[in-house]
């Protein structure tokens, strides 16, 4: 038998998540969010249970080309652009949208030699600084793009840095508002908190990405239980040994867990090779067998320990969910000091991927 630790996908999910996102943004068009492989969930698995979505958003070239070469027809865009000239001739032959967020791209596409024009989402630098010119060159910057035969369409592109929490968006707004007034651009801006969040962002189209998987912008599960997104990755596995301790007796490397009284323990197949954080600490909560108990002791490798004293029933073979339908990988990540985010794109090649 193999190792009894899989990461279950809920396809329905994402088809519940797209329509949730369009009962919160119905005038937007929806660009769907599938960077580092579909968040973890492997876009070749997951692309098609997406696929009334109105776009593809991602990094990788690579992974633009597979998404086309797969039957994928609608748009597809590059959120960081293209990184070198020569990755022009895959854009123009793919028919990819692409960010422009520097000058020597649009110099680039200027000089480029295309069998069609290209779409182009101008990236503003509003107050994130990472990609995109300042907002005082925008007007400058549109009107280079006018000029440029390449370019078929442009779109105003920008990204939050506060969605999510109470500053909110007011500032980057006015900011972008001051940068574009009265040019007639179409607006891509909201990411996932600010689709839920901040209508007033919506614009054209919304790239939402983390709730299109079922987790929170925010890191707080609670922040979106009302919205009817669900979880589209259980991972799961069994306990596979049980120990019984004595008062003072310590679990797992660096004895970091003693025992107060007599308690049972459950080992479980999980461990940080797997994606499972190994700076989860005790206290990290874990769904044995329908009930809710936590981890105690350093995460292993391979293995991790959980306390059985809600669940004596509890036994070698139970099941054992680390986080998912019962259990929200955002009250996962919020007790390892992280985020869904890190935990769902860190899921480990060896961990088998399974429908259901």
């Amino acid at each position: 038998m193999p190792r009894p630790i899989s990461a279950a996908l809920h396809l329905d999910a994402f088809d519940n998540n797209l329509q949730v996102i369009r009962r919160v943004a119905p005038t937007a068009k929806i660009w769907a969010v599938v960077k580092a492989n579909a968040y973890g969930h492997g876009l070749k698995r997951v692309w098609q249970s997406l696929a009334n979505t109105d776009g593809f958003a991602l990094l990788d070239l690579a992974e633009a080309v597979m998404l086309r070469e797969a039957g994928w027809q609608g748009p597809i865009l590059l959120l960081e652009g293209f990184f070198q000239t020569q990755d022009l001739a895959l854009l123009d032959r793919y028919r990819l949208t692409t960010s422009v967020h520097s000058d020597w791209q649009l110099a680039a596409i200027a000089e480029a030699r295309l069998s069609a024009p290209l779409e182009v989402y101008l990236k503003i630098n509003s107050g994130m600084n990472r990609l995109g010119f300042a907002p005082a060159r925008l007007p400058q910057i549109w009107q280079q793009t006018q000029r440029i035969r390449n370019i078929a369409s442009t779109t105003l592109m920008s990204h939050f840095a506060t969605a999510d929490g109470p500053q909110g968006v007011t500032q980057q707004m006015a900011t972008l508002d001051a940068a574009a007034e009265a040019l007639p651009l179409p607006r891509c801006l909201a990411n996932s908190a600010a689709t839920l969040w901040h209508p007033a962002t919506h614009g054209s189209w919304v790239r939402p990405g983390i709730i299109l998987y079922g987790a929170s912008p925010s890191g707080q599960w609670h922040d979106i239980t009302d919205t009817g997104l669900q979880p589209a990755m259980s991972l799961r596995s069994e306990i596979i040994a049980v120990q019984t301790l004595q008062p003072g007796d310590r679990v797992g490397y660096g004895w970091r867990y003693a025992a107060s009284a007599v308690q049972r323990i459950g080992i479980v197949a999980c461990g940080y090779a797997d994606g499972y954080p190994r700076h989860a600490p005790s206290g990290t909560p874990v769904w044995v067998d329908g009930v809710l108990t936590h981890t105690v002791g350093t995460v292993s490798m391979d293995m991790l320990a959980v306390d059985l004293t809600p669940c004596p029933q509890a036994n070698i073979g139970t099941p054992v969910e680390l986080w998912g339908r019962h259990l929200p990988v955002d009250e996962v990540a919020a007790a390892a000091g992280t985020l869904g985010y890190e935990l769902l794109t860190a899921l480990a090649p060896r961990v088998p991927v399974v429908t259901g």
